[in-house]
């Protein structure tokens, strides 16, 4: 499916996963909304981007502001998910709820109330692409709150995938991306986080933002997958 002349709407377009899918859609010859919760950072990160690509901030919480920007959008061929949070981390016999409880206020939710809203102007054939993260099935001691986050969105796929088609339903699952997620760390926690994954993912390297878009360039292009899971981690649920 050639991506020229179709219509994007990327929610968490202004940084990391987001913004690289941004870019490689506008690249592939797609319009493309970027929206994001800070107005300057947007616009920071899509100015040299041209024309194909439009720049929305609003918080992605808020229903009325979702609703609102797709009025602004109309019809839209694709939708693609890449909210996040920083919140839900930790052993769980220590593990603050209440901080897990803002991790899905950070990202189940948003995540469904786009898809949601987006529903209203996606048009029939076309793609919703959620971004979880491979905690949710890889049982790393200390993320059983992010699994939980992550395993819930997870878990919609399928069902999603039958109730809405003949529009599409996928998701796909990073590990281990190298984006501004990671910046919440000291510099030298995180090096070091990054060696040791380094020696002991099989692919040998962390990943980049570019090797989860690619990812979700391909559901959003393939129009015979649906209901799929793609995990782009570098096999780290296998160590």
């Amino acid at each position: 499916m050639a991506l020229e002349h179709q219509t994007v709407a990327v929610i968490g377009g202004s940084s990391g996963v987001g913004l690289e899918t941004v870019r490689r859609l506008a690249a592939a010859g797609a319009r493309v909304f970027a929206a994001g919760r800070d107005r300057d950072k947007l616009r920071q990160a899509t100015s040299s981007l041209g024309g194909s690509v439009s720049a929305h901030a609003f918080d992605a919480c808020d229903r009325g502001a979702l609703d609102a920007f797709f009025e602004t959008t109309g019809p839209i061929d694709h939708l693609v998910l890449t909210l996040s949070g920083g919140e839900g981390a930790g052993e769980f016999a220590q593990l603050d709820l209440s901080s897990l409880r803002r991790g899905f206020e950070a990202k189940f939710w948003p995540q469904l109330e786009a898809a949601q809203a987006g529903l209203k102007v996606l048009r029939k054939g076309g793609s919703i692409t959620f971004v979880t993260a491979i905690s949710a099935r890889n049982a790393l001691p200390g993320t059983s709150g992010l699994a939980a986050i992550n395993g819930a969105l997870e878990a919609m796929v399928g069902s999603l995938a039958r109730e809405l088609g003949p529009s599409r339903v996928n998701a796909v699952s990073p590990g281990l991306v190298d984006t501004p997620w990671w910046n919440r760390m000291p510099a030298a926690a995180k090096d070091e986080l990054f060696r040791q994954q380094v020696e002991l993912l099989p692919v040998g390297r962390v990943g980049q933002p570019q090797d989860v878009a690619h990812a979700i360039e391909f559901l959003i292009g393939n129009g015979y997958t649906t209901g799929t899971v793609i995990e782009c981690d570098g096999g780290l649920r296998l160590v």
